[in-house]
């Protein structure tokens, strides 16, 4: 299979789930995308990418992006790649209550039209939160509630992400994997129950086995039978794989773009369009 694979034509994509410098729970994911197939192909898979002696865990996920794999036309991390514009703005500082950049102009907004549907509603925190995470929790057919890029669940992440993408010189994208797995999998007529909690510790693993088979069935993507059980175990190795999946969907014209008036220096999440089209 892998060696007449290699003889055709393909674009190659990764997903990342990144975790702290110093654990092993990091994954990669390693996909093909075989137009005239018109089928993905699950290239590789790594879970546990940690240090070794004294080489990092970041310069083993540096070695696998850029030498092990070759030819990535980009990489999809499940965790921010830009800080919030508070902490990137380099202006002389009025206040939020006066600030007159696009992005602080747009939460105002964004926050003055959802105080009119929700009270209380909470004042935003520039510094810790961006316009990507404030849509997503609201505007969309689901509640969906990101981490905030320096909220305390994702402030180290977001440092290590930004510490790695300085090194890297593929295009790299955002994806939130429970959202992209949610239009994923009612994209695939699957139950929301699965959906909604492929990443619990109770029955996580029975969710994670109906949504690989059913891209399987569909003739989506070709997994092998090891790849497959790792992912049922290790919800890291899934959610690599989703992004992985997300980066395809970009280049093919099938994510979400940001609503009109969203900051044009803003970072975006990227996720499926409900209705996917995938070859």
């Amino acid at each position: 299979m892998k060696s007449s694979l290699a003889k055709l034509e393909f674009h190659r994509f990764a997903g990342v789930s990144l975790s702290g410098g110093k654990t092993d729970r990091t994954a990669v994911a390693v996909i093909e995308y075989y137009p005239q197939q018109k089928r993905i192909f699950l290239r590789s898979l790594r879970e546990k990418v940690r240090a070794e002696g004294d080489v990092s865990a970041d310069q083993h996920l540096h070695m696998i992006l850029t030498e092990s794999e070759p030819g990535l036309e980009a990489v999809a991390f499940d965790v921010p790649l830009q800080l919030p514009k508070c902490m990137r703005c380099q202006l002389k500082c009025p206040g939020v209550e006066r600030c007159k950049v696009p992005e602080i102009k747009w939460m105002w907004e964004y926050h003055r039209n959802r105080a009119k549907q929700k009270r209380p509603h909470k004042l935003f925190t520039p510094y810790t939160e961006r316009c990507a995470e404030m849509y997503i929790s609201s505007q969309l057919e689901e509640p969906f509630h990101p981490s905030h890029a320096m909220g305390s669940n994702a402030a180290p992440l977001t440092a290590r992400a930004i510490f790695l993408a300085r090194r890297f010189r593929f295009p790299m994208m955002e994806v939130y994997p429970k959202l992209a797995i949610w239009r994923i999998g009612r994209a695939l007529k699957i139950g929301k129950s699965h959906l909604r909690f492929h990443a619990h510790s109770v029955d996580g693993d029975e969710s994670r086995l109906v949504i690989l088979k059913a891209l399987v069935e569909h003739d989506i993507a070709f997994i092998y039978q090891q790849d497959m059980r790792t992912m049922v175990e290790n919800n890291d190795a899934f959610e690599a794989f989703i992004c992985a999946l997300v980066a395809f969907l970009k280049f093919r014209g099938q994510t979400e773009k940001p609503p009109a008036g969203y900051p044009r220096n803003e970072a975006w999440i990227e996720f499926p369009k409900e209705s996917i089209s995938w070859f």
